[in-house]
């Protein structure tokens, strides 16, 4: 009597969930026709699907670089071209010590985030991964196909550096060497 009795309670708690989720199921996809959210680029997103988002972010970025091997950062002349790639590349929207991302950085939504923090929030491989491939929906763009393999990793090596740099530093770093 008792088996059978944890039978009828254990069915209960799967059909209580399977109906709990289709009804969960319905009332998303509802929502998305419905047209209710709204997706213009002048509006927010509700907090928690920044942090959905975010967080699945941070989950597929660390699955997938998992295997990525970090070549030695810390080589000078890497850093240098990497300045320079990433004051090319990067300041524009992410901005740099001492500058503030142009026009084109603050309209996108969501705004991209100041990269001096990076190095804390990210390893090498993952930051390597980010650059490479790019960030769907979020205006960050794939540079594998705009620049070398050994760029990506020039930008990485720079960026190890951003958190110390003070304005002043940084605008030394990205001067061109004079010939």
């Amino acid at each position: 009597m008792r088996s059978s009795s944890s039978r009828l309670v254990v069915k209960t708690v799967f059909a209580t969930l399977g109906v709990l989720a289709l009804l969960g199921l319905s009332g998303g996809y509802a929502l998305l026709r419905s047209g209710l959210y709204n997706v213009s680029a002048t509006a927010q997103h509700l907090q928690f699907v920044y942090t959905v988002l975010e967080q699945g972010m941070h989950h597929s970025v660390r699955l997938h670089a998992r295997d990525i091997d970090v070549p030695d950062l810390a080589d000078h002349g890497m850093i240098s071209r990497g300045a320079l790639l990433y004051h090319a590349h990067c300041v524009q929207c992410h901005g740099a010590p001492g500058l503030a991302p142009q026009g084109i950085g603050m309209s996108m939504q969501p705004v991209p985030g100041p990269l001096v923090d990076a190095p804390s929030k990210w390893q090498p491989n993952e930051v390597y991964w980010i650059v490479r491939h790019g960030i769907k929906m979020s205006g960050m763009p794939a540079w594998e196909y705009r620049l070398q393999d050994e760029q990506l990793w020039e930008i990485v090596a720079f960026m190890q550096q951003l958190p110390q740099l003070t304005p002043t530093q940084y605008a030394a770093s990205v001067r061109e060497p004079q010939p």
